[in-house]
């Protein structure tokens, strides 16, 4: 079940739901874009051309942010929980190394990717690791043709937004029968080079606040203005709905 919110549709699913949806489109041997969409992206959406199409036309959309949990429920839409999508690949790096699906990994700085790798092998010793390629490139079909020569089922694209979602928009069907997520910061996090929230600022909904908190004078512009301006759309669109 999908509803309507902020002008892109998304998925009404739990994280098992989520997971399920996610096994039968790799199943289904089809290029496959998912996406997550959280505060700082609705409000992306606002300035970005073009980012509120690529987003409506995804194959699932998936609420990452407890912000979209809490308002999607003032604006009529019944989001069960978060599925945020650090937890999600995780999910489904589990489901590949049960079902043989190879996975690749695309983004970060060199040093980065190669530690997120070293770990996720550590973490799943029977993933079939189809490739890897760091987020600094120009080529993009070159990139793309990697993908689809390696073999992969499964890909994370973890690149800042818009330029994944733009990248994935444009070259997906060149990287074969492949599931696309993107997954941002969430190498980082599992290369330690970033730490996560502790799980009740996660539940309470101030996963961004850990993060502020780590680097505030990176970080201040897109929390503390992006969220005002979240807050705002918000109220707009329950106006608009009414």
């Amino acid at each position: 079940m999908r509803a309507e919110v902020y002008g892109v549709p998304l998925d009404l699913l739990t994280m098992d739901e989520t997971v399920e949806k996610c096994v039968e489109l790799v199943e289904a041997a089809k290029p496959v874009q998912h996406v997550v969409i959280n505060a700082g992206k609705v409000v992306m959406m606002q300035d970005v051309p073009g980012l509120r199409e690529i987003i409506a036309g995804c194959d699932l959309v998936s609420a990452d942010g407890q912000s979209i949990v809490w308002a999607g429920r003032v604006l009529g839409a019944d989001v069960p929980q978060r599925v945020a999508g650090i937890d999600l690949m995780h999910r489904l790096l589990a489901e590949a190394e049960t079902r043989g699906w190879p996975v690749y990994f695309l983004g970060a700085r060199q040093e980065v990717l190669e530690a997120c790798v070293r770990q996720v092998c550590s973490d799943h010793p029977g993933l079939k690791l189809a490739g890897m390629h760091n987020g600094y490139f120009s080529d993009d079909s070159a990139v793309a043709g990697a993908v689809r020569s390696s073999g992969a089922r499964v890909v994370f694209v973890g690149i800042s937004s818009p330029r994944k979602e733009q990248f994935l928009a444009e070259h997906l069907h060149r990287m074969g029968p492949v599931f696309a997520m993107g997954v941002g910061g969430s190498f980082d996090v599992v290369a330690g080079i970033t730490r996560r929230a502790p799980v009740w600022m996660q539940r309470l909904g101030l996963e961004w606040f850990y993060r502020f908190a780590q680097e505030p004078g990176r970080m201040w512009k897109r929390y503390l203005v992006g969220n005002s301006r979240f807050i705002a759309l918000t109220l707009r669109e329950r106006r608009m709905k009414r």
